[in-house]
């Protein structure tokens, strides 16, 4: 078998949906792509997450402008993910917002992650010619910033480690809508190449203890019921303590990386084997989660040198 991404066969487009969850929010969501979210508040436009290009971003910015001639006044960058932050130019933002944390991860492996996406799923940078270099936030914050969009406050914050050391959600209290970036999907597989496995759960239990009404994910569908949202908490919730449970017991019994990818895949397979992008995902869900068990707790640089090494481990058995 020859090593290569699952993603670099995915070139079927999907269905783009944008719908409405409040009075000010909607999600804009593609069958498992990455999710953008709009609010759009008395006297300007938030978007959270900009699509992987300037030229996709225009396909929201196009939704937007159905409903309003507001400037977008912010980008919230959830994380540093080249397929998150890569299309915010497009936006003309005053003000490109995102946690401290996340801008020194853009500092520290920024260039080698653009590189390393644009390879493992070209079909999410569709125009990369537009892409006029890496995105850095113009506005950081530790800890908890609300800003109001007109009378309408919005609180972004720091929950905690889990997809990323430097993941920010961002909160409508008022109407009890939660955008959470890729701290929870739903319905997809999830990525968590770069995650903090054993805090993740924790980070989880304070998006939780929000009690939202609705809920856009990183991936997946728009939750629009508090039973959804609990499920999709719990939907990742339990993708990751499977996934670094088995990861341990492999390291404790002095497993190979391959072995490993073997039992994982066996035990999580016929969970969320159908879901979307869940084959790309699992080569380096299990080369983080075997690392985070071994000890490493600040994740490895992905780059096209590391991505072999891993083809190397797992060789020909990376089914079980």
């Amino acid at each position: 078998m020859n090593a290569q991404f699952a993603s670099q066969s995915d070139l079927k487009p999907k269905k783009i949906s944008f719908q409405r969850l409040s009075q000010n929010c909607w999600a804009f969501t593609a069958e498992g792509d990455p999710n953008t979210g709009v609010i759009i508040g008395g006297d300007a436009v938030m978007v959270i997450d900009a699509q992987a290009t300037p030229l996709m971003a225009r396909e929201v910015i196009r939704r937007i402008r159905k409903l309003t001639s507001k400037p977008i006044r912010y980008v919230v960058l959830t994380h540093y993910h080249a397929v998150r932050v890569l299309g915010a130019s497009a936006y003309r933002a005053e003000h490109i917002i995102a946690s401290e944390a996340t801008r020194q991860l853009i500092r520290e492996r920024g260039t080698q992650d653009m590189k390393s996406e644009m390879v493992r799923f070209p079909r999410l940078f569709r125009g990369a010619h537009s892409i006029p270099g890496l995105t850095w936030p113009t506005l950081t914050f530790r800890g908890e910033l609300t800003l109001q969009l007109g009378k309408l406050a919005v609180t972004i914050s720091q929950p905690g480690p889990g997809h990323t050391a430097g993941d920010a959600i961002v909160w409508v209290a008022a109407q009890r809508v939660l955008f959470s970036g890729d701290l929870v999907e739903v319905e997809a597989g999830i990525y968590t190449g770069d995650a903090h496995l054993e805090q993740w759960p924790a980070t989880l239990e304070k998006l939780r203890a929000l009690k939202p009404r609705a809920l856009v994910p990183g991936r997946g569908p728009a939750l629009t019921t508090p039973a959804a949202c609990e499920r999709g908490i719990a939907y990742t919730r339990d993708f990751v303590r499977g996934l670094y449970a088995c990861a341990r017991r492999g390291v404790k019994a002095h497993k190979s990386l391959r072995d490993v990818y073997s039992m994982v895949r066996k035990r999580m397979d016929p969970v969320y084997g159908r879901y979307p992008i869940y084959e790309h995902c699992m080569p380096f869900d299990v080369s983080r989660a075997y690392d985070e068990a071994r000890g490493i707790k600040h994740p490895r640089i992905w780059t096209a040198l590391r991505d072999r090494e891993m083809w190397r481990q797992l060789a020909d058995d990376r089914r079980p």
